[in-house]
């Protein structure tokens, strides 16, 4: 999702883009790779997730009988409270994540073009791979699917293995990492939300900031707007 905190232009720091090969030594102990899905396995101005937002903002509609203008304020402040809308309606309205998760994600996956160099780059990469979304994991298989990259990936974590509990969350990390067995101090982890690398900074992970938008944050180790570029420099 994009960023909701105000740019900050740099001029030349470790949180601005960064030449091919300049990073490479701040990822020599990384064996466990963490990779976000929506708007950082893809590209925002494909524009994909402007289908779910749609969708959250209809099903806002018919759960709370208000307004689209209304519905649609409501979808981005539960998101900003609380890290995802269906964490918001799950409080406020005991909306069951099932049916919510189907129905948002049930979206047209055409506008997505397989990427024959994110998939070599992500290839080359040592030790596990993982992907981890507050999007469900049936669907991150299907953003896969479409971008080339399915069959890469060690493990695919959606929210609902977090039992819904989204990022930047300390305890939906603390569930995942859990589960999956990944020591943070050999991890990094990719992500287009500066919210959800805080907790992933603090527990000892290196942090990459996957945006268009140059910015700079305390817990942000390294900035890309080309990911593929980014990873051919490891």
């Amino acid at each position: 999702m994009p960023s909701i905190e105000p740019r900050i232009e740099p001029s030349s720091d470790r949180n601005a883009r960064q030449s091919p090969g300049s990073h490479r030594d701040d990822f020599h102990h990384v064996d466990t790779w963490v990779f976000d899905l929506d708007n950082t396995l893809y590209h925002p101005r494909v524009r994909l997730f402007d289908q779910i937002d749609r969708k959250m903002t209809d099903f806002v509609m018919r759960v709370t009988g208000a307004d689209p203008v209304e519905s649609d304020r409501l979808r981005r402040d539960y998101w900003l409270q609380y890290g995802t809308t269906l964490a918001g309606l799950m409080a406020h309205h005991d909306v069951d994540p099932v049916p919510y998760l189907v129905e948002v994600h049930d979206i047209d996956f055409s506008v997505l073009d397989p990427d024959p160099g994110l998939r070599a780059e992500i290839e080359r990469l040592r030790g596990r791979r993982i992907v981890y979304t507050n999007g469900s994991a049936p669907y991150a298989r299907r953003v896969l699917e479409a971008r080339g990259l399915d069959g890469l990936f060690d493990a695919v974590y959606g929210v609902e293995n977090a039992d819904y509990l989204p990022k930047p969350q300390e305890e939906a990390f603390a569930r995942i990492f859990g589960l999956d067995g990944l020591d943070p101090s050999r991890a990094a982890m990719f992500e287009d939300d500066p919210r959800n690398l805080k907790v992933p900074h603090a527990l000892g992970m290196r942090t990459v900031l996957v945006t268009p938008e140059l910015q700079s944050h305390a817990h942000v180790h390294h900035h890309t707007d080309d990911l593929t570029a980014f990873l051919r420099g490891l």
